[in-house]
This record gives structure tokens, C-alpha cells and sequence, in this order.
């Protein structure tokens, strides 16, 4: 397994949830990370416990000025960049008619277009160095959705393909892209749309810090294997 300390990653969606945890493991790995969220004050928080090795970047994945200006901050505070994590999402649970247009929008927007603007502006630094990784945290629903995220599961779909492509498109620039698939975490996820905090099914589901390992797990794998898809979920949860 490859010794990540000193390595650099940036990671979306990094002020809660998966984010948050994949940020942690990495710097008890020994990496540094570049963290970028719209809650800044989380992400200084985070920044408190080890501030030599993590850069905070406001920033709304939706913009693309605000993903060259999260890939440029690993260049200037770090001098290089070894992997993205692109995990900034949202959800909302209904059918085709129950949300409306505005929240129809921001999810895909979210959910698609901030996932190919943080890639876009890290794949020219990754080529020019021979290597890099990219892991889009997707979804289950990215392989088969339920009936109450349609829209939802399009949009994870989506992440599924465009990791797909991507893996043929770079991997021979020595750029590995890998999908993690997790089902249900215990998060801040939907949470007013679709979840509440006192739901009992949050018991079953995984914890952050479960998808986090597997970050962890594939960016230590020897640059001679990747990971395509990686579906996971709670040994408690219906599939």
C-alpha cells in the first residue's frame, strides 16, 4: 500500500459529513488537504487542528472560478496536488412532481456541473505531473435509484458515467478515477428533505468515517491497480 504522508488532496464538500471525515483520515495519514465548502467557519474549525497542513477555500462547486481557485490553492500553499475528492452533493427525497423546479435545479446543478468543475481544474496539473487521482463519492442510487429519488438517482447516474469515461479517457496518462457507491450514512444529508434527525433507520446506516476509509483505502492502493466502482452499504441496510 502507498504511504500517503506528505501527499496533497483536495476534497469538496469538506465542512460536513463524508467530507469532513475524509479530510481527518487523510491527515492522520499524514497528507495535507485543501478543503473547500460554502460554511467556512466548519472548515476553520478543521484547519485549528493541524494548520500547516490544511488550506480552506470558500467556495460553491456550482461556480468553476471557484474550482481553479481550490485546485490553485494546493499549487500555492503545498506545491503540488496528488488527488481530488469530489464529494459535494445534496439530495432530496419525492417523486418527479413533489419538489420544486428551484430545488430540482440546484440538485443537478450540485450534484453534476460540481462534479465536472473541480475535475476539469485538476486534471492539466494531474497530466502535467503523470499521475493523480480522482474519486467521485456518488451513490448507490447511481446504480440502480429507488422510486422516491428519480431525479436524485439521475444525477449519480450521471457521476457513475462520467467516472467511467473518465477512466478511459486519462488512464493512460497514469490518472486513476474511482467511484465510491455508498448506500445510506448517518449524515446531514437531506436532512428536512426526506430525513429527519430522529428517524430510526439513521441507526442503521453507516457512519462517515466508513466512506472515509474507503477513500483512504483506494488512494493507498499501489499505482498499479484502481478502483472503478466500489458499492458499499450498512451490513443492516435493504438493498
Amino acid at each position: 500500500m502507498r504511504d500517503l504522508t506528505n501527499n496533497v488532496v483536495a476534497i469538496t464538500g469538506a465542512s460536513a459529513g463524508i467530507g469532513a471525515a475524509t479530510a481527518k483520515a487523510l491527515l492522520e495519514q499524514g497528507a495535507s488537504v485543501v478543503v473547500g465548502a460554502r460554511r467556512v467557519a466548519r472548515l476553520d474549525q478543521l484547519a485549528a487542528s493541524a494548520p500547516e497542513r490544511v488550506a480552506v477555500v470558500d467556495m460553491d462547486v456550482r461556480n468553476p472560478d471557484d474550482s481553479q481557485r481550490l485546485v490553485a490553492a494546493a499549487y500555492d500553499t503545498f506545491g503540488r496536488l496528488d488527488a481530488l475528492v469530489a464529494n459535494a452533493g445534496i439530495g432530496a427525497y419525492g417523486g418527479i412532481l413533489d419538489l420544486t423546479d428551484d430545488q430540482l435545479a440546484v440538485m443537478m446543478d450540485t450534484n453534476i456541473a460540481g462534479t465536472v468543475w473541480p475535475i476539469r481544474a485538476a486534471v492539466p496539473g494531474f497530466i502535467d505531473a503523470g499521475a493523480g487521482d480522482i474519486v467521485i463519492v456518488a451513490s448507490v442510487a447511481g446504480i440502480r435509484g429507488a422510486g422516491d429519488e428519480a431525479v436524485y438517482a439521475a444525477t449519480k447516474f450521471a457521476q457513475v458515467g462520467l467516472a467511467g469515461g473518465l477512466d478511459r479517457e486519462l488512464r493512460d496518462k497514469g490518472i486513476r478515477v474511482s467511484t465510491l457507491a455508498p448506500g445510506g450514512t448517518a449524515t446531514e444529508f437531506a436532512m428536512g428533505a426526506g430525513r429527519t434527525p430522529d428517524m430510526p433507520g439513521l441507526a442503521d446506516m453507516m457512519r462517515p468515517e466508513d466512506v472515509a476509509a474507503a477513500v483512504v483505502t483506494v488512494l493507498q492502493q499501489p499505482r498499479s491497480m484502481r478502483t472503478l466502482v466500489w458499492s458499499m452499504r450498512s451490513a443492516q441496510e435493504d438493498d
